[in-house]
């Protein structure tokens, strides 16, 4: 009697299009056409039931798989035919080709550039740098202005017309009649040497020894008409001719000529040689000599 049909061997019914699920890759994925895994032959030694797939199916699983992974896609219940790929529907799908596969990877590779050219640009845009100076609060200055900017000059006491012409001395005696006869000046006492001043300004006439019992004594033209003479110096600082301010030093305290001891002989004319009181005509310019 004529056995089974080669295909009934496993007891399935055989189905022309369908390859069952695939088991896990071996070491070698070429199985022998000759027979089946569980070494029966069937008609021509090409029947069995569960033959595993070849290196082409593989392939196309896979490509597929990679296809879908990169747009997106998972296998999750779909199933590989030959040439085709059908998802969780059933319904067959057209098997990727190569060039769909180079392309979808290209396109995978071009998106990863992107990404990374901004995640770059970002960082960059982001990477801390030199930090802006805070804004000021303080105004800005002023530009300058030679004719505002130039310093004010320091503000100077102006110099008195007249001064007293020993100021460190002190009166000994005034202006009039003294023992019988007229005192024509103030004597101004102080140490001996001590520095005697011009009482204004103005030019000196005379200037040493030239008046007998005066001693050594300055005269001295103020251009007004008024004279100021001062008398018994132990020294003579100016010579005829020259210019004096007022406070300048012309000579030194002394005693010479008809003098008891040392202390300045201090006159004022009105005119040459006529005497008036030097205290009166100091006060009215603002000197006192204390008579």
């Amino acid at each position: 009697m004529a056995g089974p049909p080669a295909d009934d061997i496993a007891g399935e019914p055989a189905t022309a299009a369908a390859i069952p699920a695939p088991r896990p890759a071996v070491a070698d994925e070429h199985v022998a056409d000759s027979g089946d895994e569980t070494g029966g032959t069937g008609a021509g030694g090409r029947g069995g039931a569960h033959r595993r797939p070849g290196r082409n199916a593989l392939q196309i699983r896979q490509a597929a798989a990679a296809t879908l992974s990169v747009t997106g896609l998972a296998l999750t219940g779909g199933t590989v035919l030959h040439g085709a790929v059908t998802g969780a529907s059933g319904a067959p799908q057209a098997a990727p080709s190569a060039v769909t596969v180079a392309e979808a990877q290209t396109e995978a590779d071009a998106a990863e550039r992107a990404d990374a050219a901004a995640a770059a640009n970002r960082a960059t845009r982001q990477t801390p740098g030199t930090p802006s100076p805070a804004p000021s609060t303080t105004p800005p200055a002023r530009a300058a202005n030679p004719a505002q900017d130039k310093p004010s000059p320091t503000p100077t006491t102006a110099k008195p017309a007249w001064v007293d012409p020993m100021p460190d001395g002190r009166t000994t005696s005034c202006f009039g009649r003294r023992w019988g006869r007229l005192h024509a000046g103030i004597d101004l006492a102080a140490a001996s040497g001590t520095t005697v001043r011009a009482a204004g300004a103005g030019t000196v006439v005379t200037a040493g020894s030239n008046y007998g019992g005066y001693g050594l004594s300055v005269l001295v033209d103020h251009g007004n008409g008024f004279y100021t003479h001062y008398a018994h110096l132990s020294r003579v600082s100016v010579a005829a001719g020259d210019r004096v301010t007022a406070g300048q030093r012309i000579g030194a305290e002394g005693s010479t000529g008809n003098s008891t001891g040392p202390h300045l002989h201090f006159e004022v004319h009105d005119g040459r040689w006529n005497q008036v009181d030097p205290a009166a005509w100091m006060a009215s310019r603002g000197v006192d000599l204390g008579c």
